[in-house]
């Protein structure tokens, strides 16, 4: 049998030292536009690839039910990469680089916020849909690892995860998602985080 307990240790000691250094004054402005888009009925697109395309899912996902289960008012999230179909019919016919872009095309509106995912920061489809909704006055909130790439610099909002791991990255986005909107259950549905 094998002994990992060195290395979990380790991973382990990593992760909490990322946590430490998350900007918790970035999460609150990324918090308060949130709400501006739930008050104000507006869209919230989410979006990623790989690991952070289930991640946007399960945003969705808590914000749509977990959430609006307890609101008359439902969040409105829209989750850019779980449409299996009309992402591989866009990416087919136009490219990869534009499976976002072409989904906001058209249909955002003002107030509508972008929430983008990439742990490079750099991923060209996400790159693309962002600087769309910047050039339409669309506010962008912006998960990233690393050095946070290209989307740290676009984003109004920078969530950013300052570590070498795409791993302890993807691990912290999901915090972010469970932390929100475990406050926004208290705040909103006057319940506790468990449930």
């Amino acid at each position: 049998m094998q002994n990992y307990t060195n290395a979990i240790r380790e991973y382990l000691k990593l992760e909490k030292e990322t946590i430490e250094k998350v900007d918790v004054d970035a999460i609150n402005a990324a918090m308060n536009l949130i709400m501006e888009a739930y008050e104000g009925r507006r869209t919230l697109y989410i979006m990623g690839n790989g690991g952070s395309s289930a991640t946007a899912s399960h945003y969705q996902n808590d914000f749509n039910k977990g959430l609006s289960e307890y609101l008359e008012n439902k969040f409105r999230f829209q989750c850019l990469n779980d449409n299996i179909a009309t992402v591989m019919a866009i990416a087919n016919d136009i490219g990869f680089e534009e499976v976002f872009r072409f989904q906001l095309q058209g249909k955002l509106e003002p107030g509508d916020i972008v929430i983008a995912i990439s742990g490079s920061g750099n991923s060209k489809n996400i790159i693309n849909a962002v600087e769309y909704a910047k050039e339409h006055g669309n506010k962008i909130i912006g998960m990233t690892g690393f050095d946070g790439g290209m989307l740290k610099e676009l984003s109004d909002v920078s969530l950013h995860v300052d570590v070498m791991s795409m791993q302890i990255t993807e691990d912290v986005h999901m915090i972010f998602n469970h932390m929100i909107m475990g406050i926004f259950y208290k705040t909103l549905c006057g319940k506790s985080y468990i449930y």
